[in-house]
């Protein structure tokens, strides 16, 4: 198997960089638009294993990626506690009954496992497909979005622009937001803790809209609750490691206390200088990332250019530090597909030649 995505986040010598990518397995792909439409629908799609698995592995048969992420959703666990998801054609996830009042925020639950067990049932597949690779395997990714990030749609019933109603609730009834973030940091780790059972060989916390909270707000309202599920996840499983990665979009403020929440990587995105982060976090974690996600509109030769920036920036990889190259968001949808063949290629190219000249 090719493990240098796990042995950088557990930062253990690599021959060259690790190269994944946010949202790699989506809709700038036509194969991936073609299944989603013989699906009918995206949450028709996500609850199919086998369609799932589908799409996990479509970027796989055409980039030397080192690692897949499992495709699903992260409102997948507020679906599952009744909150009634719905994605529109063209629109953003919507749930047909947000968390607006105390009543609501009372009756909120930790869901049954069993209402997500088509997800574990992808990861079984999944990890079926990559297994029959056999040496061009490549570890499997399990994911949630962050208990704050949740607790955004829950209240806000879908996307918002200014997260007005989320943060009425923070200051004037921050008991009723620190109750469901309690349910969700238990149902965030429960389901983590699932998916590894299930076979995830590394999972990651996306907390997409942590970065819109003030100084000492993302402290208690999203760290503290990430920190309470990394230290619930299963550390090992089955006899081997499960390497956990946080990011939060926008949380360059905090990389440190992020560094503190136990996890082993975290997350950069694009306005985080990386040799700095490095500086910054020392040797306590691997560091994850962190190209502009719009670099890839550029030509073959810019993108490598931005690629040797990236890793340049990183420095030297020496014993006890750990690099995996990914972009600082979600990959676009509009992004051309060949661009990714670039990106990836760079990544690996550029990173040998660092380490044979760093050696």
């Amino acid at each position: 198997m090719n493990d240098r995505f796990l042995r950088a986040l557990l930062r253990e010598p690599t021959d060259t960089t690790p190269v994944w990518l946010m949202r790699q397995a989506g809709r700038y792909l036509p194969e991936y638009r073609a299944t989603r439409a013989r699906a009918g629908s995206f949450m028709a799609l996500a609850q199919s294993p086998a369609l799932a698995c589908e799409v996990t592995m479509q970027p796989l048969d055409r980039y030397a990626l080192d690692a897949a992420i499992l495709f699903s959703d992260i409102l997948t666990v507020p679906d599952a506690m009744g909150l009634g998801l719905s994605f529109a054609e063209g629109e953003g996830p919507r749930f047909a009954h947000p968390l607006r009042d105390e009543a609501a925020v009372a009756a909120l639950e930790v869901p049954d496992m069993a209402k997500l067990q088509y997800v574990f049932d992808a990861v079984k597949e999944i990890r079926g497909a990559l297994a029959a690779r056999g040496d061009a395997a490549v570890p499997l990714i399990g994911f949630s979005g962050s208990p704050f990030t949740l607790a955004c749609y829950m209240v806000e019933g879908g996307g918002s622009d200014d997260f007005r109603t989320i943060k009425t609730m923070l200051y004037s009834r921050p008991d009723l937001l620190h109750r469901i973030l309690d349910i969700n940091a238990q149902a965030v780790a429960a389901y983590l803790n699932a998916q590894i059972e299930a076979g995830a060989q590394a999972v990651m916390i996306f907390d997409t809209w942590g970065g819109v909270l003030a100084e000492g707000a993302y402290q208690r309202f999203s760290l503290a609750y990430m920190k309470r599920v990394v230290q619930k996840l299963h550390v090992e499983w089955d006899g081997r490691r499960i390497p956990s990665i946080v990011f939060t979009k926008g949380g360059g403020l905090w990389l440190e206390q992020i560094a503190a929440t136990g996890c082993d990587a975290v997350g950069l995105d694009w306005t985080v200088n990386l040799g700095q982060a490095r500086a910054r976090i020392g040797d306590r974690c691997a560091l994850q990332g962190n190209l502009d996600p719009n670099a890839l509109f550029a030509s073959p030769d810019q993108i490598r250019g931005e690629v040797a920036k990236v890793i340049e920036s990183f420095g030297i990889v020496e014993p006890g530090v750990g690099h995996v190259f990914n972009l600082g968001h979600g990959i676009s949808q509009f992004t051309p597909p060949e661009a990714v063949t670039a990106l990836v290629d760079a990544v690996h190219d550029y990173g040998r030649r660092i380490r044979a000249n760093g050696s």
